[in-house]
């Protein structure tokens, strides 16, 4: 919900807060998505190359720790869906639109924007869920079940968000920029965590307000759910001055009255003419955004204490599949299925990428097409608007689910009792990938190079990026003293087209992701911290002695390297081959053979198999290429047609 600026309000009057030297031994309900953000922004890590991952999971390791240590047991909340009423729309694209243009700026000027990193939220659930830490998922907004469920426990919230000033919480509020977690201290024989506590005692003490008018404060200041500006609050500041503030004047305001609808109706009357009907409206949308703040039984005691899956909001029970609950609620399903189900709409995550190129969620749009016609059925006439953008502009656009063969037959309200074979095929045919292709890779590893066959094909990426890609999927979370003095001395001056390349990967791993979630795992999750590291990746395209030496003298993360990158290119030239219908080519020994003769013959051998087969997939592509320019000055008519079929199936 929030209420914009009362954070920085509140801060300059710290009497509000209460210093709480000593906190431990306590449960302590966690905003996990104000967390994520928090930790990672606060701690410099890279937000431009595409993510520092395996750090992220250090810091939520550590900060784990350090709870544990003081006997604080964490329970982790977040956000799931949009707000299914649609009633915040006009803040959520405000806020993305602001996201997109500082994501350009990022680009330009290298400078750090807090875009948050595509896999950093999967980086961070993944982490707490290997460290057993209870982590549960809401189906829309989480405030008010946070709230509800640290009432009823009696202990704090941890999290920065405003709202969490306006409920009237027992345990109080933890605010996180105050919360010294990596200063654990001792006294005598237990250990605490320094921090500064919120009541709203304090509050309506140090602003001689009634505590039942701190909801009404709220929406009348303006939430996310009520924009309210016909008011110029400032003008009751009795501090006056030259710069008098909105909250302290609406603050002032409100001591005159005791009652929310007393207050409500004044400020109606302050709102200048209005009819009976405008009155009528605003006055039902104020007491709608008051509701907000009134606390349910909280429905997360039961799943974090005995496991039972959530009930569904009444609002979602009739289209959502009752098997959906637990998946959801263990965040082993992403919630845009649920926006997909409810709204056919989905808003696709802000990238720091440059205005002038495609967008990157285009590459895995076909992925995705896949999901909705999983989610909505073979039978649907229904397409689904995704928020994309079109330079720094946001739009809706229209996509069409697409089916296959075998989802035809599948539906979603038996999805987890299909035939596993079934649910396989369905990912990696969407891939394009074989069993048999993957077969001599680890399984952690046979998605993500699953998903790099993929974004060979659809991205067209450089070879040299390829291998810097997969030379850092090898190296695992490992780092050596070269790289991190690569990564050290990395400049701002970013290169555009690799930023943008491998932030098609991402969100092709992304999509990916929730595609083999949904089907139930057909094939392993892979642990996203050891895939990706942005600014070593980056350094091994920029860096060749760094990309030289990286696995020097390690065995058998080397031959891991060899095995995925023959796998893609191989992959890659029969998908270039076949498109390009040139049977010319001399044929090679299968990948089988090779790879089982890796340890008995001479490495230079190897190597030079490899290459070989690098300069046919480019070959093959060039000439590719060169053909599809002979065909458009021969025939522009029929170029132009299959463009503008290629851009009616998106």
């Amino acid at each position: 919900m929030g209420v914009q600026g009362l954070v920085s309000f509140l801060e300059r009057h710290g009497t509000v807060y209460r210093d709480d030297a000593e906190f431990r031994m306590s449960r302590l309900v966690i905003d996990g998505w104000n967390l994520v953000y928090l930790l990672y922004y606060r701690s410099g890590l890279d937000q431009n190359l595409g993510g520092e991952y395996a750090a992220l999971e250090d810091l939520t390791e550590r900060f784990v720790a350090a709870l544990r240590t003081c006997g604080v047991t964490p329970y982790v909340v977040v956000d799931g869906g949009s707000d299914f009423a649609n009633r915040k729309e006009e803040t959520v694209l405000k806020r993305a639109e602001d996201a997109t243009m500082r994501a350009h700026r990022a680009v330009v000027e290298g400078s750090r924007e807090d875009i948050l990193p595509q896999l950093a939220k999967r980086v961070f659930i993944q982490t707490l869920v290997r460290l057993d830490v209870p982590v549960a998922r809401c189906f829309s907004e989480a405030d008010q079940e946070i709230a509800a469920l640290a009432t009823e426990w009696r202990c704090p919230v941890l999290s920065e968000d405003s709202d969490f000033y306006i409920f009237d919480l027992p345990g109080g509020l933890l605010p996180i920029a105050h919360f010294q977690w990596q200063d654990v201290r001792r006294r005598g024989s237990y250990s605490y965590i320094p921090c500064r506590r919120f009541y709203t005692s304090a509050f309506c003490i140090v602003f001689s307000i009634q505590r039942r008018l701190l909801p009404t404060f709220a929406v009348l200041a303006g939430n996310d759910y009520v924009k309210q500006r016909k008011v110029r609050w400032a003008q009751f500041d009795p501090t006056g001055g030259d710069r008098p503030h909105r909250l302290m004047g609406l603050l002032h305001w409100l001591k005159d009255f005791n009652e929310p609808q007393d207050a409500l109706k004044a400020a109606l009357g302050l709102m200048g003419d209005l009819s009976e009907t405008s009155k009528a409206e605003l006055m039902k949308s104020l007491s709608l955004a008051l509701d907000d703040y009134r606390l349910p039984p909280s429905y997360l005691k039961k799943f974090f204490i005995h496991g039972v899956a959530p009930p569904l909001p009444a609002e979602i029970k009739a289209v959502v599949p009752d098997w959906m609950r637990l998946p959801l609620a263990r965040s082993e399903l992403t919630t845009d299925v649920l926006d997909v189900l409810l709204m056919q709409r989905v808003s696709l995550s802000i990238v720091v990428e440059h205005r002038d190129l495609p967008p990157v969620s285009l590459t895995s749009r076909p992925i995705r097409q896949l999901i909705y016609g999983l989610l909505l059925g073979p039978d649907t006439s229904l397409q689904v608007m995704e928020r994309t953008r079109d330079g720094l502009q946001l739009n809706y656009i229209p996509v069409k689910p697409t089916f296959t063969r075998v989802t035809e037959r599948l539906r979603l309200s038996s999805l987890p009792q299909a035939d596993a074979s079934e649910r396989l095929q369905v990912l990696l045919e969407a891939l394009g990938v074989t069993q048999d292709q993957l077969s001599l890779l680890p399984p952690e590893l046979r998605l993500p190079v699953a998903v790099t066959c993929y974004w060979m094909k659809r991205a067209d990426p450089d070879v040299k990026l390829l291998k810097s890609l997969l030379l850092g999927m090898s190296n695992g979370a490992q780092t050596s003293s070269t790289a991190r003095e690569a990564q050290n001395q990395l400049h701002q001056n970013l290169d555009v087209s690799v930023v943008h390349g491998l932030a098609q990967w991402q969100v092709c791993l992304k999509d990916a992701t929730h595609l083999n979630q949904l089907l139930g795992f057909p094939l392993p999750p892979p642990t996203m911290a050891r895939l990706y590291q942005g600014t070593l990746v980056h350094q091994l395209f920029h860096n060749r002695r760094l990309a030289e030496g990286l696995l020097e003298g390690d065995r058998p993360r080397e031959k891991t390297y060899r095995d995925m990158l023959s796998t893609v290119l191989r992959v890659h030239h029969q998908e270039v081959s076949t498109e390009s219908r040139d049977t010319s080519q001399p044929r090679r020994r299968p990948l089988g053979e090779l790879m089982s003769n890796i340890q008995q013959e001479d490495e230079d051998t190897v190597k030079e198999e490899l290459e070989e087969l690098e300069e046919e997939v480019v070959s093959v592509k060039t000439r590719y290429r060169t053909k599809e320019r002979r065909q458009r000055r021969i025939q522009p008519e029929l170029t132009r047609k299959k463009e503008r079929r290629h851009r009616d199936l998106l």
